[in-house]
């Protein structure tokens, strides 16, 4: 169903295009994510644990760009994952101003025992889609990315 707004041409094609964007964006998301409740972990909660995961120790600054969060937002789901022994914040020996989050071993452990199932997850969300699909799908949101960021 595309959108009722009566517009140009292409503004009806931008905002159906938007629709469906956005709705697949939530069904993909919900989708591939809905094993994290079974760890009792929140979306953010793994983001940032996936990224310490593989990038090691960032500043909140680094995280937040990382995983497209506020920083406001992260330090409550940093806070949440220091109360259940996931990660530690820990002062720079370099330069004392900059407080580095680091995964702990518990943290370490539980990321790598759902790393597995949730890449799973996302090859079966994509399942529907041929490979060539899937390519053009990357390109395509890479390219609308680089547009917005742009400043275009």
């Amino acid at each position: 169903m595309g959108t009722k707004f009566q517009g140009s041409d292409s503004q009806i094609q931008a905002l159906n295009a938007y629709i469906k964007l956005h709705r697949a964006a939530a069904t993909v998301e919900a989708a591939a994510n809905q094993h994290l409740q079974d760890h009792d972990l929140s979306l953010s909660q793994f983001s940032v644990l996936e990224a310490l995961f593989h990038l090691g120790p960032l500043t909140q600054k680094q995280l937040g760009e990382k995983i497209l969060k506020s920083k406001g937002n992260l330090t409550m789901v940093i806070d949440n994952l220091e109360k259940r022994g996931w990660a530690v914040r820990e002062r720079s020996a370099k330069d004392r101003r900059n407080i580095h989050v680091n995964i702990t071993p518990q943290g370490h452990d539980l990321i790598a025992g759902i790393l597995p199932g949730h890449v799973e997850g996302i090859e079966k969300v994509f399942s529907g889609l041929t490979p060539e699909e899937l390519s053009v799908l990357a390109s395509l949101c890479r390219k609308l990315g680089l547009h917005l960021s742009s400043g275009s």
